[in-house]
């Protein structure tokens, strides 16, 4: 049998919190920051989690 690989991109972008909850960080904070205000690239620096709409989807490409 074959080894079974996560997905290369996925396991980068992702992470698992204590509770099994996937975290993820914020889109929109690379680059064209000037014409975004202080508050709105402050609320993006923080990290979220994933919808649970898509946490099925994440967790296949993490297969877990």
């Amino acid at each position: 049998m074959p080894k079974v690989k996560r997905n290369s991109s996925a396991k980068k972008r992702f992470s698992l919190t204590g509770t099994g909850k996937v975290k993820r960080k914020h889109a929109f904070k690379r680059h064209i920051l000037t014409k975004k205000t202080t508050k709105q690239k402050r609320a993006l620096t923080h990290s979220g989690l994933v919808h649970e709409s898509d946490m099925n989807n994440v967790k296949a490409m993490l297969n877990l």
